[in-house]
């Protein structure tokens, strides 16, 4: 005979369950769990000093009637503690991919422009990236070059199972020579911890390395001579899932030409490797409404990440 869950247990469960949601939702910017603030009640206004007495008010000097001794204030309710957190580990059903076919002309990583990148054999994966890094150092095979300060390669866990991808970088990427450290790069941290992750557990890069001009997105030509550097790095890291930021980032690796809001949310295969396409931390700087999307966007994929979910 099943045993009855206790309904204490129950409600702790629950409770548990609410608490880590709020705070992985407040940690990610998220403001529509958040309870609105009281206001504080408006004081009456002081009456006239000429006012006339109501009628029945005793005259002035006459004895008023003592009121009665205003209660005790309430004690406040002590915390409740909660009881220690508890991820169920059972997996979630499996969600179906999409597939997606590269061109012909990617099948091989660089036989498009011929590019050769021989990496001498016995390195590690952390090794390999720094000597390749060096090896493009002072890349020239488009304009992106003339007004760049420095290539921005790319940072993190070499032994990713997670990949963010944007577009290119902007002005404090190019003086720092990392990701996303500008305004988008601090969101992209608070949806990085959100998941449950930390900045160095996941890999951070680009599909160009150079700053374009005031920001601008990468022309088709400047993405295509820069793409075999990405592709180089995904197959150095060898990822479980790639996160696509926007839709620059989609048409630089996928070449696809699908619209971000079409695509966004759906797992696709591509290449052994699942691709979670999703808006770029920029965007949600101007769309703060969009933030509930890409919530549900990168939940997937953290539950991919830890194997609760299957696709």
């Amino acid at each position: 005979m099943a045993k009855e869950l206790d309904p204490r247990e129950e409600y702790a469960a629950l409770v548990r369950a609410a608490a880590a949601r709020l705070e992985l939702e407040q940690g990610f910017g998220l403001e529509s769990a958040r309870l609105p603030a009281f206001a504080a009640p408006a004081e009456a206004p002081a009456p006239p000093a000429a006012a006339r007495p109501a009628p029945g008010t005793p005259a002035r000097g006459a004895t008023r009637p003592a009121r009665p001794a205003a209660k005790p204030p309430r004690p406040a309710a002590a915390p409740v503690a909660l009881p220690p957190r508890h991820v169920a580990s059972t997996p979630l059903p499996p969600v179906q991919a999409a597939e997606f076919a590269a061109p012909e002309s990617t099948v091989n990583l660089f036989d498009a422009k011929n590019y050769d990148f021989p990496i001498p054999d016995g390195l590690s994966k952390s090794e390999q990236l720094g000597f390749f890094a060096k090896t493009i150092a002072n890349c020239k095979l488009c304009r992106l070059h003339e007004g760049r300060t420095q290539v921005v390669f790319g940072v993190g866990n070499p032994d990713a199972d997670l990949m963010f991808v944007g577009e290119a970088p902007g002005h404090d990427e190019d003086v720092q020579g990392e990701p996303f450290v500008g305004r988008a790069g601090q969101l992209l941290t608070k949806i990085i911890e959100a998941m449950g992750f930390r900045r160095s557990d996941v890999y951070i890069g680009n599909v160009n390395k150079c700053r374009p001009p005031n920001n601008r997105a990468p022309l088709p030509d400047e993405m295509d001579a820069c793409r075999p550097f990405l592709l180089r790095q995904i197959d150095i890291i060898q990822p479980k899932v790639l996160c696509l930021l926007g839709a620059t980032a989609v048409r630089g690796l996928l070449q696809s030409k699908e619209s971000i809001t079409r695509i966004r949310g759906q797992f696709i295969r591509w290449r052994g490797i699942l691709v979670m396409p999703t808006f770029h931390p920029a965007y949600l700087l101007r769309n703060p409404a969009e933030k509930r999307a890409v919530w549900e966007d990168v939940q997937k994929v953290r539950d991919v990440v830890l194997g609760k979910l299957v696709v």
